[in-house]
């Protein structure tokens, strides 16, 4: 009688504690290969040098431990620029969409201030167009509101009462619920009910209830000029210049730098705490800003052949989120080459930070490299089978 021949099984690790924040701690200890780091690096360190960014800044975590956090580069192309950290502060562009505005509306709607099958136009009495009176919170936070999916009322018109004015004049693009084309204008305005519900400006309200409760010290709209050696510069502007400091987004810009859809800073450091504390339920150091119920619901996705949860997008062929985050992964990205991915299967997240428009937004090199880390990443993992969700056709 021949012997059966063994199989290879994936390394069992030992069932780690849970600690309340996050601990930094070596690739192999939470199942994944001790040599992720140097590959990340070399990723990072090839990509500065085919000018995919002038800087870069990545977080890893795993199971609550954080395996890489570091800055790569610098803040611009200039000769003697300040070297990137895990501190930089980074233009998050459409990221403010996830960690400002939804978390906001989130919070508001666990104390029962906000109804997301409520009209829009109830909490936003300017919003008068009867082709848009039927609108919900929660068709614009899933994109499925009509709106067309940008213009550059910049141009033009300043400031919240104009913009709300605009965006009311404005025709839809398609019937309300039957489509979902993603548009700022659908966080523009959760940003404006935010206000008007919290009787706060959106920067105040999430500095008090998110930022300063988790300690993430860097998060920040409008930072102040005197922190310019610790920003990564963007896009040099025909009209603003080379642009540093203040927000890339130009309809963000007219609205004052504090916006639904974009405006926040942030660093690879407090990016990280902001995904681990969505892998924890909503919870970090003791502190609860969330149910657990509340981010498991707000990252699912709503509809049928649509990856947009609440807020939130999930991962879909060829996105930013690589080939191996799973169904239950969710993230978001940013106009300016940022993105955060958690896959709480896994219990892993990945943040990339890079200020790929400077000095100009025709620059793409970004888009393979966010596949490339998320990939090299969950490649990574080794007490864990690899599923190709791309070649699944999901």
């Amino acid at each position: 009688m021949v012997a059966p021949v063994p199989v290879a099984q994936p390394e069992a690790v030992q069932r780690l504690a849970q600690v309340p924040t996050l601990v930094v701690a070596p690739a192999s200890d939470v199942g994944m290969d001790a040599a992720l780091p140097g590959r990340l690096d070399s990723l990072a360190n090839a990509a500065i040098a085919d000018r995919a960014a002038s800087g870069i800044a990545i977080a890893v975590g795993r199971w609550g431990r954080l395996v890489h956090l570091r800055g790569y580069g610098a803040v611009d192309w200039a000769p003697g620029s300040p070297a990137v950290t895990d501190s930089t502060l980074f233009d998050m562009a459409s990221v403010t969409k996830v960690v400002a505005t939804t978390t906001a509306l989130a919070l508001l709607e666990e104390q029962g201030a906000v109804d997301l099958d409520q009209r829009v136009s109830w909490y936003l009495p300017g919003l008068r167009d009867s082709a848009k009176q039927h609108i919900t919170l929660r068709q614009i936070l899933t994109h499925r509101a009509g709106f067309e999916a940008f213009a550059p009322l910049y141009r033009e018109f300043q400031g919240r009462e104009q913009y709300l004015r605009q965006i009311d004049a404005r025709p839809l693009k398609y019937a309300t619920g039957t489509q979902t084309i993603y548009s700022d204008w659908d966080l523009v305005l959760a940003g404006f009910v935010v206000e008007r519900v919290a009787g706060d400006s959106l920067d105040r309200f999430v500095e008090r209830r998110v930022f300063e409760p988790l300690g993430m010290r860097d998060s920040r709209f409008r930072p102040d000029p005197s922190l310019r050696a610790r920003i990564a510069a963007t896009e040099v502007d025909s009209a603003r210049g080379h642009i540093w400091g203040s927000v890339h987004d130009p309809n963000a810009f007219a609205l004052g730098g504090v916006a639904g859809h974009a405006g926040l800073f942030s660093s690879a450091r407090d990016m990280a705490i902001f995904a681990q504390v969505l892998l924890n339920g909503g919870e970090y150091g003791g502190v609860r800003i969330l149910r657990p119920q509340t981010v498991a619901r707000w990252t699912t996705p709503e509809f049928p052949r649509s990856s947009r949860a609440l807020g939130w997008d999930t991962p879909s062929n060829n996105s930013s989120a690589g080939r191996y985050f799973g169904p239950r992964s969710f993230g978001h990205t940013g106009y300016t080459g940022t993105s955060v991915w958690v896959d709480p299967e896994r219990g892993v997240f990945v943040v990339i930070l890079t200020n790929r428009v400077n000095p100009t937004s025709e620059n793409n090199r970004h888009v393979a490299l966010r596949r490339a880390i998320a990939d090299a990443v969950q490649s990574a993992i080794t007490d864990a089978p690899l599923i190709d969700w791309d070649a699944r056709g999901r």
